[in-house]
């Protein structure tokens, strides 16, 4: 029932839900739940991929009986409005096609004080081995989304996202604006005039002019930004 706790077989319905695949937003919505409680539940118990209904039940019982002092009346509602963030924007770079591991990773990264983090702490945070973060790292680098910084004193490697990250991205989306055309422009060459020649020529514009002004724009927002 809406405004009332969760119970056991309303759990059962959020881990089948998960198993198929459901956003938050599609579970609460069969639950008659705010999308807030929803995400809250499932990043309290194990997040996305490890919720489990039997586990979350009991947990919720023994933080229910657990004495403890209560934090200041701010602090809860602040670290749940960024828990339900990170899972949210997980969430949305999984639907964009990136892989769990790297989206987690890399909102970890977005969402810290100093947009970087060395190994060891991800692993903490994100309570994976150290193989699962440099699986996810190694995937980011090669978007160009971080890169590895050496601590000389500490003899460790810091994870950044650089103030330029985007304008990097973009100069990717460019550079694969740049290798459809060519492609395409070849295959127009070979195949003269017929229909599936014109057809390439076609794809060929249209890809030159999409990167040429992507280029443009990246360049105009880089420089408004860097004298901001």
């Amino acid at each position: 029932m809406p405004g009332s706790r969760l119970t056991y077989q309303d759990r059962q319905q959020i881990a089948s839900g998960l198993a198929d695949g459901l956003g938050y937003a599609e579970i609460a919505r069969r639950l008659q739940r705010p999308t807030s409680t929803i995400s809250r539940e499932v990043s309290r118990n194990g997040g996305y991929d490890a919720y489990r209904a039997g586990h979350a039940d009991e947990a919720t019982r023994q933080r229910a009986h657990r004495l403890r002092k209560p934090p200041p009346a701010t602090a809860p509602a602040a670290d749940e409005g960024v828990r339900d963030f990170e899972e949210q924007f997980t969430a949305m770079m999984v639907r964009s096609g990136m892989p769990r591991m790297p989206a987690k990773v890399f909102v970890c990264l977005l969402t810290s004080e100093t947009s970087s983090l060395p190994a060891a702490e991800l692993v903490q945070r994100l309570q994976v081995s150290p193989a699962s973060i440099s699986k996810a790292v190694a995937y980011l680098e090669q978007l160009r989304l971080i890169r590895r910084e050496r601590e000389t004193r500490k003899r460790r490697e810091r994870y950044v996202i650089d103030a330029d990250v985007w304008y990097l991205a973009c100069s990717q989306v460019v550079e694969f604006c740049a290798t459809w055309e060519n492609a395409a422009r070849r295959g127009a060459e070979v195949l003269g005039g017929t229909p599936a020649g014109a057809r390439l020529d076609e794809m060929s514009q249209y890809f030159e002019n999409v990167g040429r002004d992507l280029a443009r724009s990246a360049e105009r927002w880089q420089h408004i930004f860097r004298t901001r």
